[in-house]
């Protein structure tokens, strides 16, 4: 009786135990079913935008495409850089079954070379068998030909066809236009500083100098996209949205072609071969810059040597960027704005419209002139005068007329240095001219602080004296002469010198204003015209006079010899016993028609001796502009590549609509 009842609270002790255990594993299913419940709330309701958009991302691919890059036409409407249609030659892996003996085939057939199979098969390993990969990066027409014909004997290999820059005139605008070339890891950082990377990611080149660089932004365009569906391997399924590019501006530059061509030829020279005995064509170093004085537009900017710059756009090879780089000739840089040289005397109609303006000299001053000139109260050396017989008595026009040395040394150490740098700022020496290329310097316009930072030495009497005929510490570049050139012409209107014209936008035509500089003053407009009159005098009976006998027109200029190295007083400079590399550079500088100038030309002769050896060069481009009756718009004929031709028209008459930002 005891076992049974002990038997039977054992099985009631059971059943409580099961039941309680049962209510808690059902409180347990009905608490986890409620977590259930909730995370899958929170996974498909809550987080439903995060998630679809991961699935997205992995389902779906953005791929940009790139915008046509603007082109670049002269001020004539004649295009200077254009978009080429460039042939590459592509295989996908995965579709290729012998891909070595498909290589040797291609070797045969197309000529391709060794390292073009190396660098195709480095490619390789870094991309997915199924996108392609780039064996011959521009392939030659007759390539292309004998690829169509072949075509069907090689599977997974195709021709890809993209736009290229190509410049038709190569090196004649190489330092105006500058080039495009492949984007690289600095351009990538400078592009995600600047927070436009994202514009970028599908164009192969960016603009790096001139031009091309410094309008890349409208030049460039904007990007567009393809939205595409790829599986879990990336391959594209199908195509979902497509957002075309938006391609960049055309603009119109105010050089004139033909001007610019006929330029480049005048820095070319025919001389006879000692070896051969044959005649061949010699590039002299120099620069030519042409403005439009009405507003500084650059109807011309040659620099000398050149080269094309056709050769940076699809990838220059180490062995010709190094020939540029180390020739001696310099080609790489862009002599009208890098290109520093000692003014010389073409300064001297500036610093005579500021002797005038302070009242340092008059009109009516007359000094003597022996030869030279020394200190006052000094034991100094002599500052000797290119005539060694002197001028006789001179006043301010003759003293620019004849370029009287001594004249302005006597002005110079009256004005004083602080004076002359102040007064030659306002005139755009020491300072960058505005050019809209990011490629330029300010030269030197010496002070006495510039001297005790670089020198570690005062400032003496005698650095003054030779800055009064643009020598000592000073240097300027080609473009700041001819600047500073247009501010006399202008009776003191300081103009930025610029290259854009207008904006083109489908047949639209924004022509842009650039804003000028401040007026030099207080300067009286008969100081002006003394300096003007007096440049006038140096192509009549002055220092030009053979130059410019003959003319048309009424022109004013002033011619400049550079000193490379400083003589001691008793050495006699003669050319022919100097080696070259220290001769005199010749400079010249002028404007026409004298009161109402539409052409304007500044030339340097790296080594050319006396500046009237400068002189012929300018005198041609005048009467080019301005006499020779193929200039009528309507007479303009097609243009040649070889500067041959000559027939353009330089319209220096329109005006501007558009304020340049």
């Amino acid at each position: 009786m005891k076992k049974e009842r002990s038997q039977f609270r054992d099985h009631q002790a059971e059943v409580s135990l099961f039941k309680r255990r049962a209510l808690a594993g059902f409180i347990g299913i009905i608490i986890l079913s409620f977590v259930l419940i909730g995370n899958l709330y929170h996974l498909e309701v809550q987080d439903y935008s995060e998630y679809t958009a991961r699935s997205n991302d992995n389902r779906i691919k953005i791929i940009p495409v790139a915008p046509n890059r603007g082109r670049i036409y002269d001020r004539n409407g004649v295009i200077l850089a254009e978009n080429i249609p460039v042939y590459s030659l592509e295989i996908i892996p995965e579709k290729v079954a012998h891909l070595t003996e498909t290589l040797d085939s291609l070797k045969t057939l197309l000529g391709v070379t060794d390292d073009e199979i190396d660098s195709f098969m480095k490619d390789k390993k870094h991309t997915r068998p199924f996108m392609p990969v780039t064996l011959i990066d521009q392939m030659t027409e007759k390539q292309v030909a004998e690829f169509s014909v072949n075509e069907f004997h090689y599977p997974g290999v195709d021709v890809d066809a993209h736009l290229e820059r190509y410049y038709p005139y190569g090196s004649a605008l190489t330092h105006t236009l500058g080039y495009v070339a492949k984007i690289n890891d600095r351009d990538i950082k400078s592009l995600k500083e600047q927070g436009i990377y994202s514009n970028y990611k599908a164009t192969r080149t960016i603009g790096k100098l001139g031009v091309e660089r410094y309008y890349e932004d409208l030049l460039h365009g904007q990007s567009g996209y393809e939205k595409v569906e790829v599986n879990n391997r990336g391959r594209i399924i199908r195509t979902l949205e497509y957002v075309p590019p938006i391609s960049g501006k055309d603009i119109k530059l105010t050089i004139d072609l033909n001007l610019q061509l006929y330029a480049n030829k005048l820095l070319t020279e025919d001389v006879k071969d000692p070896k051969t005995g044959k005649m061949v064509t010699k590039t002299r170093r120099g620069a030519i810059v042409v403005l439009n004085p009405q507003d500084d537009g650059i109807l011309a900017m040659v620099s000398s040597p050149s080269y094309d710059p056709n050769l940076f756009v699809h990838g220059i090879t180490s062995k010709e960027y190094s020939k540029l780089l180390n020739s001696p000739a310099h080609p790489l840089v862009n002599r009208t704005t890098l290109g520093v040289y000692p003014p010389g005397s073409t300064v001297k109609p500036q610093i005579a419209v500021a002797a005038l303006a302070t009242g340092v000299i008059t009109p009516n001053t007359v000094r003597n002139n022996p030869g030279w000139w020394r200190i006052p109260n000094s034991k100094s050396r002599k500052f000797r005068d290119d005539v060694r017989w002197g001028h006789g008595n001179v006043d301010v026009y003759k003293a620019i007329e004849q370029s009287v040395d001594t004249f302005f040394y006597q002005v110079a150490y009256d004005m004083g240095i602080d004076r002359i740098s102040t007064w030659m700022n306002k005139f755009g020496y020491g300072e960058l001219t505005g050019i809209d290329i990011k490629e330029e310097t300010s030269g030197n316009m010496p002070t006495r602080q510039w001297k005790l930072a670089h020198t570690k030495q005062p400032w003496y009497q005698g650095d003054t004296i030779p800055i009064g005929i643009g020598q000592g510490y000073w240097t300027a570049t080609p473009m700041q002469i001819a600047k500073a050139t247009s501010v006399v012409a202008n009776s003191g209107v300081v103009h930025r010198p610029h290259l854009l014209y207008a904006i083109l936008d489908g047949k639209k035509e924004d022509i842009v204003k650039f804003k000028d500089f401040p007026k030099v003053e207080p300067v009286p407009l008969k100081d002006w015209q003394i300096a003007q009159e007096g440049m006038h005098l140096v192509t009549t009976k002055g220092t030009a006079r053979k130059e410019f006998k003959n003319l048309a027109y009424e022109a004013a200029g002033k011619t400049g010899t550079s000193q490379v190295y400083t003589m001691s007083d008793n050495e006699n400079y003669d050319a022919s016993e100097v080696a070259e590399h220290l001769r005199d550079h010749a400079l010249f500088t002028g404007f026409a028609p004298l009161h109402d100038p539409k052409v304007l030309v500044s030339v340097i002769l790296e080594h050319g001796g006396w500046g009237r050896n400068a002189a012929p060069l300018a005198r041609k481009i005048m009467d080019y502009v301005l006499v020779k009756p193929t200039l009528d718009p309507a007479a303009q004929k097609q243009v040649k590549s070889d500067g041959t031709s000559t027939e353009s028209p330089v319209d220096v008459s329109k005006t501007a609509e558009v304020e340049a930002s």
